[in-house]
């Protein structure tokens, strides 16, 4: 039997009564059968009816009980429709009671408002017919609406409460899928900024050597290092992060640090790239909060990759600039000079990179900007620097000093670096700009 069933917030939905439903309908079937059995000795009968008639009237009783089957499919028109008989019969009270509480648990508060009115339209006849204190026809009605206004009040509990614990429950679920999206991504973003810089070098020194095989021994060696060292670190950071989404609770994967721009740029620079480094942040590297000292990491990182991906050529400069204070903020910049309409990039790119820094920089509070300035492509952010906020550590310098002019693989220093120097005191002295 197909029936319409009732959610939790009394939305009516088709579909086959399940086992509780069941349960449910016998139960309320049994109940207005024995409330029309316990109710017999009390109904208040004229004198003068004869066994017949009482007979007649209890058989109306017991198919209104048999009718209450049908409350989940059309609750409205059986609870009409025992209202309307109610004064022809004296035992329909137990099913008008279940009625009336499927009406509302089930419909909405108008509808329950319309079928109470009907429900109580005989107050003012009986009120006006003038009853007797005490007698048992003034006690009977008395009773009989007062079990109405329970069975009613209880419906409008039950409905409330089945809402709430929806609304909850869809709360929950919508708390759930936000926490499964965010989560889904974060992976992204760490997945495209751990392996989209490993990978963008590997791809420039495999199509150096596709496009010049019969080079020179030495040159091929280093390109062959690079990819090899390129990968094993894709494959190592790839471990790392494959680690911490398999066991998340136990440990998490050690994150970059605003000092580690340095060693990304001594990477870019042994895979042949002209990396100038402009270093002034006050207290040196390691002063720098934590949360903004990543990110600028990560904006460091995208822009050496996309000027890899993008750029004019191997040996197009790029200059790195990463400034600071705190209570001044932190700003970075990656500028890198690319031929406007230029040709397109070797290395495919979808711009998934520069979204999920405009993400990452929202998140830390900042913002991220980029375009084209001339035949350049600049790349900048503001960061917040809350003189509060904890400083990551002084990993990969020596003493107090931040080590912000580095050396090619020549041993000189590289063209377009600028040096600076901070002291423990905070103070920076301006190193030589070769």
């Amino acid at each position: 039997m197909r029936s319409e069933h009732i959610t939790g917030a009394g939305v009516r939905r088709p579909g086959r009564r399940s086992a509780r439903d069941w349960a449910v309908d016998i139960g309320a079937f049994l109940f207005a059968g024995c409330f029309l059995v316990l109710s017999t000795d009390a109904v208040a009968l004229d004198p003068g009816t004869s066994p017949t008639a009482l007979f007649l009237d209890q058989l109306r009783g017991g198919l209104a009980c048999a009718a209450l089957f049908l409350r989940r499919r059309w609750p409205v028109q059986l609870a009409l429709a025992l209202l309307v008989a109610e004064p022809f019969s004296h035992f329909v009270t137990g099913p008008i009671l279940v009625a009336l509480f499927t009406v509302a648990v089930s419909r909405p508060p108008r509808v329950t408002a319309w079928v109470t009115a009907l429900a109580y339209a005989p107050v003012p006849f009986v009120l006006a017919s003038g009853p007797a204190a005490g007698g048992p026809e003034t006690e009977s009605a008395l009773t009989y609406f007062v079990l109405l206004a329970g069975a009613l009040g209880w419906g409008m509990y039950v409905r409330s409460r089945r809402q709430l614990l929806s609304s909850l429950r869809e709360r929950a679920e919508r708390a759930a899928a936000d926490a499964r999206r965010e989560a889904r991504e974060d992976v992204a973003r760490e997945m495209h900024d751990v392996l989209a810089h490993r990978l963008s070098l590997l791809s420039v020194h495999a199509g150096a050597l596709e496009f010049n095989p019969g080079g020179d021994r030495a040159q091929v060696g280093q390109a062959a290092g690079v990819i090899r060292e390129s990968a094993h670190q894709a494959l190592q950071d790839l471990r790392e992060v494959i680690g911490v989404l398999r066991a998340p609770e136990q440990a998490d994967r050690p994150q970059p640090v605003l000092a580690d721009v340095e060693r990304l740029a001594e990477e870019s620079r042994r895979a042949g790239a002209r990396v100038g480094l402009d270093l002034d942040v006050a207290g040196g590297l390691g002063s720098a909060p934590t949360v903004a000292g990543r990110t600028a990491y990560r904006i460091v990182q995208e822009g050496l990759t996309n000027a890899r991906k993008h750029g004019a050529g191997p040996g197009a400069p790029v200059s790195v600039t990463v400034r600071g204070a705190s209570g001044r903020g932190l700003t970075v910049e990656v500028r890198n000079p690319v031929g406007r309409g230029g040709p397109p990039a070797e290395v495919p790119g979808a711009g998934l990179g520069l979204i999920g820094l405009a993400e990452r920089a929202q998140l830390a509070g900042g913002t991220l900007e980029h375009g084209w300035e001339g035949t350049d492509f600049r790349l900048s952010a503001t960061l917040p620097w809350d003189a509060t906020a904890p400083a990551h550590g002084h990993a990969g310098r020596e003493g107090g000093y931040d080590r912000t002019a580095r050396k090619g693989p020549g041993g000189v220093e590289e063209e377009g670096t600028t040096a600076s120097r901070h002291d423990p005191g905070g103070a920076a002295s301006e190193g030589t700009a070769a």
